[in-house]
């Protein structure tokens, strides 16, 4: 991945790790869920959609702690719902910092100028913030008006205080070229967030708005459209150049999921976050349980348009590891601020 030397450096020693123990399964970022309740109605999410009972839960810290370091995983994505509505969320981050996990805590940023004084800057942390588009545009697609300008405010008192700060964008088949240019231009040279991460939108089957997903084709010749002109490489996204050259129809990939797990209030999710087919106690039982030969495009109807980043850009990853020429190409990137 495009990402900061130091976590680069550790992310490549654990995957020699695995390696050398020849494990060929293993997680490279855990998608932690600590609760599902939210105070936006998303279109393309489908969390809020559990019952009230379920919306009330909140995932207890040593819980959610002890199933990151029981996974192994050098990288942790927290998630939810809005992670900022849990009352021990600065704990949970606080305990996995203090063990040197990399910590994206992703939001909508409503709450996270109020929220700020819980946490402290560290190369270990960062607010993922969700930008879906300018003003118009994002604000139409969380249902509700003020956001984007909440999430700027948020961001750029967030980058005042020392803060790495990260975003996440998911992009639909409203979008053309020239918006996701637009946004990521916006979020790249005037608010100037360290990273950016972006994801055609994938149509599970609990997201409202099942009318407005990408197709693998349309995803293709969406990304060829927006990264020409030399746009790639002045953005700093935070994603290997083989997931980039994926999202492009450059090359292909099979899904590997396992590399990125969800773990949310009802256990390790099969297969991944985007798909629900069972719950499991521990993420051995995850990996030894699941029939993960069945899922991917060609093979479960379900996952015929997915090319979402949970499942192929560790597979990405580990093409990048698994070749001196691409993981040259990443190094360069990485040292020189060159994300293409």
């Amino acid at each position: 991945m495009a990402m900061p030397l130091r976590q680069t450096i550790k992310v490549a020693t654990y995957l020699f790790e695995q390696k050398l123990r020849k494990r060929d399964k293993f997680p490279l970022i855990v998608e932690l869920e600590p609760l599902y309740a939210c105070n936006l109605a998303c279109e393309g999410c489908g969390k809020i959609q559990h019952p009230a009972g379920v919306l009330k839960q909140r995932m207890p810290v040593a819980q959610a702690v002890g199933a990151v370091l029981e996974s192994g995983a050098p990288m942790v994505s927290i998630a939810g719902g809005e992670p900022l509505m849990h009352p021990k969320i600065d704990e949970i981050v606080r305990q996995l910092v203090a063990r040197k996990k990399y910590v994206f805590l992703c939001t909508n940023a409503m709450l996270m100028r109020k929220k700020m004084d819980k946490f402290t800057p560290s190369p270990y942390f960062a607010f993922a913030v969700h930008i879906d588009g300018l003003r118009e545009r994002h604000d139409e697609s969380v249902a509700k008006e003020g956001v984007f300008d909440e999430a700027v405010e948020a961001i750029k008192e967030a980058k005042k205080r020392g803060f790495r700060v990260t975003t996440n964008s998911t992009f639909f088949n409203t979008d053309t070229p020239q918006t996701i240019i637009e946004v990521l231009n916006f979020l790249n040279d005037d608010l100037k967030v360290d990273e950016m991460m972006i994801s055609p939108a994938y149509a599970y089957e609990k997201a409202p708005d099942q009318e407005h997903f990408l197709g693998v084709e349309q995803t293709r010749e969406l990304f060829k459209k927006a990264f020409a002109g030399g746009n790639r490489k002045k953005w700093r996204l935070n994603h290997s150049p083989l997931f980039l050259d994926f999202l492009e129809g450059k090359v292909d990939f099979p899904c590997t999921a396992w590399a990125i797990p969800n773990y949310s209030l009802f256990g390790w999710q099969k297969p991944c976050y985007l798909m629900s087919d069972g719950y499991v106690t521990t993420y051995r039982e995850l990996i030894e349980d699941t029939d993960w030969d069945s899922y991917g495009r060609g093979k479960d109807p379900r996952c015929a348009n997915c090319m979402a980043h949970c499942g192929y850009e560790p597979t990405a990853v580990l093409a990048t590891m698994g070749s001196l020429k691409e993981s040259l190409r990443a190094a360069r990137d990485t040292v020189s601020g060159n994300r293409g």
